[in-house]
């Protein structure tokens, strides 16, 4: 049975502890950390520790920040790897797996005027691959893992599908570097999402689900049996992280998550 995480800003509660208590009521096994920028995950730690000690279980992290490696201007790229770097280490001192991001969020889209980047795809790929590199090789020493998310078409022009995800980690060739999969940019930007985490399998680290509609697994129209399935065939024995947003009331929507899981086959 695969497991179920909560990203904590879905989770009621002041503290990680109340969220955990809630958590482990609902029927999840773990709580995904968000990481602001400016070095906000790294002072963190104190009560990060803390929570660990009270018995939190926090595998994995997802960067919650404006701008990300593949930024177009190069200071904000540095600070974005600087700043992946910090939370890795963070991530690693309390005994997590890793920490997920895109290449980008909202820089830029070809869907929008005016249509072409700023940079082209053999320099995109440049930066990316050299970006991949030297948070992997970070990753690597710290123990833990980077996990890169495609994005839809919308959100990032670079990264949208598995298929570049794993082309870009593969040249890389650095194993502390896996695609994290996000069921919602799958349902948008994958013509047969189960066919492609069949496909893409050994590149696959990690796991975010939300529906179709980006709410709450089981409040849209993905098919979750066959997506859930996909992961058991490829022997996926990592975290189902919910980041969705909420419909209906809140508690009862996260409350479902796990069940709803369970019952599609996780």
């Amino acid at each position: 049975m695969l497991k179920t995480a909560a990203q904590e800003q879905l989770l009621p509660g002041d503290t990680l502890q109340e969220k955990w208590e809630f958590a482990q009521a609902a029927g999840f096994d773990a709580i995904e950390l968000r990481a602001k920028g400016d070095f906000h995950f790294q002072g963190r730690l104190p009560g990060l520790k803390q929570a660990l000690k009270d018995g939190v279980v926090m595998p994995t992290v997802c960067v919650e920040m404006l701008h990300f490696f593949g930024a177009f201007d190069d200071e904000l790229r540095r600070d974005a790897i600087a700043q992946m770097k910090s939370q890795l280490s963070v991530i690693a001192e309390i005994g997590g797996l890793g920490a997920q991001t895109p290449a980008s969020y909202g820089m830029f889209s070809r869907r929008l005027p005016p249509f072409e980047p700023p940079r082209s795809e053999a320099e995109d790929r440049e930066i990316l691959l050299a970006g991949l590199a030297e948070l992997g090789e970070h990753a690597r020493a710290e123990g833990v893992t980077l996990y890169l998310e495609p994005l839809n078409r919308y959100e990032d022009h670079m990264v949208n599908r598995l298929e570049q995800a794993a082309d870009l980690i593969r040249t890389v060739g650095c194993d502390a570097v896996k695609i994290g999969i996000d069921s919602y940019h799958m349902n948008i930007e994958e013509a047969d999402p189960a066919a492609s985490i069949i496909a893409y399998a050994d590149c696959i680290g990690h796991a975010q689900v939300s529906d179709s509609n980006r709410f709450q697994p089981g409040a849209g129209h993905l098919d979750w049996p066959a997506w859930l399935g996909a992961l058991h065939t490829i022997g996926y024995d990592g975290y189902l992280a919910a980041e969705c947003r909420l419909t209906g009331d809140p508690v009862d929507a996260v409350r479902s998550v796990p069940g709803f899981l369970r019952r599609s086959g996780a």
